[in-house]
């Protein structure tokens, strides 16, 4: 079995994010970049599927600006066993819209042929929540979402879910598409010895051209703000004068 991974390059989740005095976006002059944590666990878990022996080679794939090699090569080094760059932007401030990723994603499924995508179920620079659902849609595979466990039993893959009740498992045909939650796994960290090999591994680039896909935005972003300051909270001296303030404040 062939596993494709997709990843993305973020701004590091322990960088506080700036923005850009002009409300034009995230200043992203001088932050140290890293591969989207979820993202990051399904390159985990693709390769414990090929320690099992229940998939023989994984495919990391990432799309973006040249840059995005960095984050490749990491995937290779925790054990990936080659990468596909698709360079679709010139300007790293540039973020390529889901419906575009999953119709590039769709291009190289087509010619890689897996059996599985492992994703992330969202990136942490714009939370969309939405690539993997739409590849499954453009492909017509089956699809489980928010797994926490993934586990394949012949020609398919059984998926625990996080859902808001608690767990709910399902059993989906393959090829299939699961997007992961952060409870999958705890990733490995690269070796320095692969990290050397990672540097020999094959890496591919194309572009979004040579796939015949048109990743020109269809939304325009009109302003970034920060978020509001948390505003100070209020003691109270018993449970009638909380009742009150609530009933003040409209929230009761």
């Amino acid at each position: 079995m062939k596993v494709l991974v997709p990843v993305k390059r973020v701004i590091d989740y322990n960088v506080k994010v700036r923005v850009k005095a002009d409300g034009s976006g995230v200043d992203l002059a001088n932050v140290k970049m890293s591969m989207n944590p979820f993202d990051e666990i399904a390159v985990e878990e693709a390769i414990r599927l090929k320690e099992k022996g229940a998939a023989e080679e994984v495919v990391a794939v990432s799309i973006g600006t040249s840059k995005n090699q960095e984050t490749l090569r990491t995937a290779l080094a925790m054990g990936a066993d080659r990468a596909i760059l698709i360079e679709a932007a010139d300007d790293v401030h540039t973020d390529i819209e889901p419906l575009a990723v999953a119709k590039l994603l769709k291009a190289v499924v087509d010619e890689e042929k897996p059996q599985m995508v492992l994703a992330g179920k969202q990136a942490i620079d714009n939370d969309m929540n939405a690539t993997g659902q739409m590849l499954a849609a453009l492909l017509g595979w089956s699809q489980a979402t928010f797994a926490s466990e993934v586990n394949i039993d012949g020609d398919a893959a059984v998926v625990t879910r996080e859902v808001d009740g608690g767990l709910q498992t399902i059993k989906v045909q393959l090829p299939a598409i699961v997007t992961v939650d952060l409870r999958l796994n705890e990733p490995r960290y690269a070796s320095l010895p692969n990290i050397m090999k990672a540097k020999k591994k094959p890496l591919d680039t194309k572009t979004a051209a040579d796939l015949g896909v048109d990743v020109a935005p269809r939304l325009e972003i009109v302003k970034t703000s920060e978020p509001e300051a948390r505003k100070a909270g209020e003691m109270v001296g018993s449970v009638d004068e909380l009742v009150s303030k609530l009933k003040e404040a409209g929230a009761v």
